[in-house]
C-alpha cells in the first residue's frame, strides 16, 4: 500500500465539492454530491486502514516509501484526501449529518492542515538538501496542502461568529495561501527547468504534468471563496484581479496538458495509478471558474465551470473503471500465484 493512491480520495471528493458548489439551478448537481461524497468517506476510511496496516506489518517498507524523493511527495495527497472529503462533508453532507456535518469538517479540517503542514515542512527540508533524483511535477503534492486548507478553510470562516475567532481563522487562511503559493512557485520552476532542459517525462508519469494546473485552480478558488467571506470589498477585488490574471494562465496551461496528454495516448499511453492525476486538478478548476464567476456574478464564468465538472465527471468515470479492471487484475494474478504450490503439493 502506498500514498500515492489517496489521489483517488482527492479525485472523488472533488466531484462533490465542486458539486455542491454550484447555484441551485444546476440539475442533479446536490444529488451527484451525495453520491460521490458517499463514495469518497469509504475510499478514505478504506485507504487509511490500509496503509495504517502497510506501516504497521511492513514498517521497513513504509519507512523506505517515507525517505524516498519518489514516493514522499504522495504523502501530501493524504492530507489532501482528508481536506478534501472534509469540506464534502461540510457542503455535501449536511443533509444526512445536519448540524455534525459543521463539526466533522472542522475536525478533518483540522487533521488535514495539520498533516499538509508536515508534508510542506518535510518537502522544504529535503529541497535544500543534495540528491540524485531528477526534479518531478509531483513534488508539488507535499507543498500544495495548505493552499487546500485556505480554500477549504474558507467554508468554517462562516460558521464561527463575528469577531476575533472569524478574522483569527480567515488570517490563518490566508497566510496558508501566501505559504503555499510562494513553495508551489519555487518548486515550479525548479520542475520547469528540469523539463525545458530535458524535455517530457516517461510516458506513464505524463499525467503527472497535470499537477501544476491543480495548483492554479485551487489558488483562483481560494482567494476568492476567502475574499467572499471576509465580507471587505477590497479582498473580493483582489479575488477578482488575482482569478483573472491567473485563470487566463489556466485556460493556456489547460490546453497545452490536453495536447501533450493526447499526443502521449497516441504514443501508447497505458493505465497507471497516475492516473488519478487527472481528476482533482481538473476539479480544482471546475471549483476556480465557479468561485470566480460567482464573485464576477457571471453567468458565462459559471458555465466555464459548469462544463469542467462534467467533463471531469467523464474522466473520474474513466480512471475509475480501468482502475477497477487494474485491480482485478492483481488479484486475478494474486490468486493464481496462490494456487500454483497448492497445486504442486498435491502431485
Amino acid at each position: 500500500m502506498t500514498p500515492n493512491w489517496f489521489a483517488a480520495v482527492m479525485g472523488t471528493g472533488i466531484v462533490a465539492v465542486v458539486a455542491a458548489a454550484f447555484p441551485a439551478g444546476v440539475p442533479v448537481a446536490r444529488t451527484v454530491a451525495e453520491i460521490f461524497w458517499l463514495i469518497a468517506v469509504t475510499l478514505l476510511a478504506g485507504l487509511t486502514t490500509a496503509l495504517a496496516r502497510h506501516w504497521i506489518v511492513r514498517r521497513d517498507d513504509a519507512l523506505a516509501d517515507a525517505r524516498s524523493h519518489t514516493m514522499f511527495p504522495f504523502y501530501g495527497a493524504v492530507a489532501m484526501a482528508v481536506l478534501t472529503v472534509g469540506a464534502a462533508t461540510g457542503s455535501a453532507g449536511h443533509e444526512l449529518l445536519g448540524g455534525v456535518a459543521v463539526a466533522v469538517a472542522a475536525i478533518l479540517w483540522t487533521i488535514g492542515t495539520a498533516l499538509g503542514l508536515v508534508t510542506f515542512a518535510v518537502m522544504a527540508r529535503r529541497l535544500t538538501r543534495p540528491h540524485q533524483v531528477a526534479p518531478a511535477p509531483s513534488w508539488l503534492m507535499p507543498v500544495v496542502p495548505p493552499m487546500v486548507s485556505a480554500a477549504t478553510g474558507s467554508a468554517l470562516v462562516r460558521h464561527l461568529a463575528e469577531g476575533a475567532p472569524r478574522i483569527a481563522l480567515l488570517m490563518l487562511c490566508y497566510a496558508l495561501f501566501a505559504l503555499a503559493l510562494s513553495a508551489a512557485l519555487t518548486v515550479a520552476a525548479v520542475v520547469g527547468s528540469h523539463l525545458v532542459r530535458n524535455g517530457l517525462p516517461d510516458l506513464p508519469l505524463v499525467p503527472t504534468l497535470w499537477i501544476p494546473l491543480g495548483v492554479i485552480g485551487q489558488s483562483v478558488a481560494a482567494i476568492n471563496l476567502l475574499g467572499g467571506a471576509s465580507g471587505q470589498t477590497w479582498l473580493h477585488s483582489v479575488g477578482v484581479v488575482y482569478g483573472t490574471t491567473v485563470g487566463a494562465l489556466g485556460v493556456v496551461t489547460l490546453a497545452t496538458l490536453v495536447t501533450v496528454t493526447v499526443g502521449a495516448f497516441r504514443r501508447g499511453l497505458t493505465f497507471a495509478p497516475s492516473w488519478w492525476s487527472f481528476t482533482f486538478p481538473v476539479g480544482t478548476c471546475a471549483l476556480g471558474a465557479n468561485s470566480l464567476g460567482v464573485a464576477l456574478d457571471s453567468v458565462v464564468v459559471v458555465g466555464a465551470g459548469v462544463t469542467l465538472w462534467c467533463a471531469l465527471l467523464l474522466i473520474w468515470g474513466t480512471v475509475a473503471v480501468n482502475t477497477l479492471r487494474h485491480a482485478a487484475g492483481l488479484l486475478g494474478e494474486r490468486v493464481a500465484r496462490d494456487r500454483v504450490p497448492a497445486y504442486g503439493a498435491t502431485r
